[in-house]
């Protein structure tokens, strides 16, 4: 049971990551918008016409701060990915075969995950200088915006780099075999909570 809940909020947070990523809306001008991988521009007042392209390499990238940002988000995607790949195969393997210890099959995986995903959140705004940035949000600097806006993309990567940060501070529970009873042992309370078989 408790593998299935670690492998559902692994492949969660692993979706979540991927939708974010792929995302156009990060910042929002009015007839354009950008992400990470991806880009969109419509006709003024017409945001159902939207033409859509995708940076398909680190060299189509328009600036250094975005490449490295762009590099670190995706190598927190792949960490992702990987801990969701270990959640899955922990929660679906024979209860006996893994030992279940610590906080999941690998807490450090799901840590590296969140800072990865953090280090190149915070760094994407930097991009904000570009030549790019400045041509879509006109007047726009390290840090600051602006014509454009934050967007939904941007805000769903920072939930998602929150979440993830906070999944290795859950404890996989410590179970003991005592005279037929299972035992969960909690680290953070003093009390022992006892199932009959």
């Amino acid at each position: 049971m408790v593998g299935s809940v670690w492998a559902a909020l692994g492949l969660s947070l692993t979706c979540v990551s991927a939708f974010s990523l792929t995302s156009p809306a990060w910042f929002q001008a009015p007839t354009f918008s950008f992400g990470v991988l991806t880009y969109c521009s419509w006709p003024h007042g017409d945001s159902r016409n939207q033409s859509c392209g995708t940076f398909r390499s680190l060299d189509d990238i328009p600036d250094f701060a975005w490449k490295v940002s762009a590099t670190m988000l995706l190598g927190g995607w792949l960490l992702l990915a990987f801990n969701a790949i270990l959640l899955l195969s922990w929660g679906l393997a024979p209860k006996g075969l893994c030992p279940r210890r610590g906080s999941g099959p690998m807490p450090g995986v799901q840590a590296a995950a969140a800072t990865a995903t953090i280090v190149g959140l915070l760094v994407f705004p930097i991009s904000l200088a570009s030549p790019f940035a400045k041509e879509v949000c006109l007047a726009s600097s390290v840090y600051h915006s602006g014509q454009c806006q934050l967007g939904w993309g941007y805000v769903t990567a920072i939930l998602n780099a929150v979440l993830a940060s906070l999944l290795p501070m859950i404890r996989w529970p410590h179970t003991t075999e005592v005279q037929r009873r299972t035992i969960l042992f909690s680290r953070d309370a003093d009390s022992i909570i006892s199932h009959q078989k």
